[in-house]
C-alpha cells in the first residue's frame, strides 16, 4: 500500500547518468496533485486518500457533472480531469486541499508504472500472437493464417477462448522495477519505456518489490 501519482507521458529522452552511462529514458510530468478527499477506517472501513491530478481546461470544466463539481467545490480546489485513490496505511498527515508533487518519490530507486497500452486496432494473429504463419512462396495462398481451428467431428465445433485475431493494445499494463534516474522539479527520468501514448495519464508508484 504505497501512494499513487498522476502524471503525464510526454515522451523519451536520452541522459547521461552519473557513471557517465547513456540511459534512454520516458519523461513523465508530475505536475502537484490535489488532496481532494481523506478516507478514514472508522468511517469507510479502511485508510486512502484520495487524489485529483491533470487540470482541466475552461472547457472541460464546464462540462463536468453535477457531482463531479460538487465533489471539487467541497474540497475547495480546481477540477481535475483524473482521480486516483491511494490506501495508504497513515493518512493523518495528509490535508484536504494539500499539494503532492513529485519529491515524494526523493527515496525511491525504483518506480511501478501504470497506463494504458498503445490501441493498434483490428490486428492478425501473426502480429497479436507472434504466430509463425504458413509457406510464404508464390502460390501457396497461406502466408499470414493462423491455420484450422476446428477439431473431429466430435465435437465438431470450436472451442471458445482460443486465438483469434482480434483487437490489440489499449489494455491497462503495468510496468514494474524501472529506475527513477533523476527528478528534475515536476518532471521525473524514468528508465525504459512505459505505456501509453505521448500525453497520455500514467500513475506512477514506488516499487513494490524493490522499493
Amino acid at each position: 500500500m504505497s501512494l499513487t501519482l498522476i502524471g503525464q507521458k510526454k515522451g523519451m529522452a536520452q541522459v547521461f547518468d552519473k557513471d557517465g552511462k547513456l540511459v534512454v529514458c520516458t519523461v513523465v510530468v508530475a505536475e502537484p496533485n490535489t488532496v481532494l478527499q481523506i478516507k478514514r477506517k472508522a468511517t469507510h472501513g479502511y485508510n486512502s486518500i484520495q487524489l485529483g491530478g491533470v487540470p482541466m481546461t475552461e472547457s472541460q470544466a464546464k462540462r463536468t457533472s453535477k457531482p463531479l463539481k460538487g465533489h471539487f467545490a467541497k474540497a475547495n480546489v480546481k477540477p481535475s480531469r483524473v482521480i486516483r485513490e491511494s490506501r495508504i496505511e497513515e493518512v493523518d498527515q495528509y490535508q484536504i486541499g494539500q499539494q503532492i508533487d513529485a519529491s515524494v518519490f526523493a527515496d525511491a530507486k525504483f518506480v511501478d508504472v501504470e497506463g494504458i497500452s498503445k490501441g493498434k486496432g483490428y490486428q492478425g494473429v501473426m502480429k497479436l500472437f507472434n504466430m509463425a504463419g504458413g509457406p510464404g512462396a508464390h502460390g501457396s495462398g497461406f502466408h499470414r493464417h493462423m491455420g484450422s481451428t476446428g477439431m473431429r467431428s466430435t465435437p465438431g465445433r470450436c472451442f471458445p477462448g482460443g486465438k483469434r485475431a482480434s483487437r490489440m493494445g489499449g489494455d491497462r499494463k503495468t510496468v514494474q522495477n524501472l529506475r527513477l534516474v533523476a527528478i528534475q522539479g515536476n518532471v521525473l527520468l524514468i528508465e525504459g519505456a512505459v505505456p501509453g501514448s505521448r500525453s497520455g495519464v500514467v500513475y506512477i508508484r514506488k516499487s513494490i518489490k524493490r522499493g
